[in-house]
């Protein structure tokens, strides 16, 4: 059962995507039912089966246990009616990085769930103002920005719009902080915010490096690993955030400052109009046949 005595026990979320998925799980770890909509139930199927098979890569590292897993999955009820969210204590928006899709998405949910019911988004990049702008009582709108995989990474970006009321961003750090390993930040909403404001264009330099061939893929992620003490190399990050993920993201925050360091580099564009996202569709930066193959020899 639910615990009412912590604050926000009913969690929507939109989009069963790998970050909602995350999301549901790192919510339901901390005791709260959460109710996910998607649009079919293929996509709802799929995120039961991506929160199942990490819980089960956690039964093999010792991490969690069957029963963990159970009362997890237990918590977490998948729906592709929008009526289902009428009476949670908050929605989380985890849905394409879009800013027309979210926005949609936002202004059908506002017109269920309760009038002063917390509304938030885990956009990587888009304006948390805007979206709130959208929306009745803007107030109750912020971010509550996951990074990927939500359930392993500890830090979560609480975003302050220009709306968002101050008690809710008092709320917000106290919800994070529930949530168990996991370190709040609050930040200003500004592109990128904090952390991807300087994700971006590192991630951009990286690729440029590659089209200029100063290192093979992985040789830069050894360089940089070893290097700089990374535990994990960027072309591979990229690959695991996914291609079109990252291109959306540095766009719009191009867009909104005509800072260049944001600008998409062109073989980004290019491996994003091949289909070649990373992980997600087997082919990127370190997941491409050749590379698998090289990495055998």
């Amino acid at each position: 059962m639910t615990d009412t005595t912590i604050d926000f026990p009913n969690i929507g979320i939109l989009g069963f995507g790998t970050m909602g998925a995350g999301i549901a799980q790192v919510f339901a770890a901390s005791g709260r039912h959460v109710i996910v909509l998607d649009t079919d139930q293929t996509r709802l199927d799929a995120g039961v089966a991506s929160v199942s098979a990490f819980l089960d890569d956690g039964i093999r590292r010792a991490k969690v246990t069957e029963q963990d897993k159970a009362e997890i999955l237990g918590r977490i009820q998948a729906t592709t009616a929008v009526s289902a969210l009428y009476g949670v204590d908050a929605v989380v928006e985890s849905v394409s990085e879009n800013a027309e899709v979210k926005k949609a998405a936002l202004i059908e949910v506002a017109g269920v769930v309760g009038a002063d019911t917390p509304i938030l988004t885990n956009t990587s990049a888009l304006s948390v103002t805007d979206l709130a702008a959208q929306l009745p009582n803007p107030g109750r709108v912020a971010g509550l920005h996951f990074f990927n995989p939500a359930p392993l990474m500890r830090t979560v970006e609480v975003v302050r719009a220009l709306q968002t009321a101050e008690d809710l961003v008092d709320r917000l750090v106290g919800l994070v902080d529930s949530l168990g390993g996991k370190d709040p930040v609050i930040v200003k909403d500004r592109p990128g915010f904090l952390v991807n404001a300087l994700l971006m264009p590192y991630l951009n330099d990286v690729i440029g490096e590659l089209d200029d061939e100063l290192a093979t893929a992985e040789d830069i992620d050894l360089a940089v690993k070893l290097g700089l003490g990374y535990k994990t190399g960027p072309l591979e990050l990229l690959d695991m955030i996914g291609l079109d993920v990252h291109l959306h993201a540095t766009e719009a925050a191009y867009a909104a400052t005509l800072d260049p360091r944001y600008a998409a580099p062109p073989l980004l564009r290019q491996m994003v109009a091949a289909g070649r996202l990373g992980n997600k569709s087997g082919d990127g930066f370190r997941t491409t046949a050749t590379t698998s193959d090289t990495e055998k020899n």
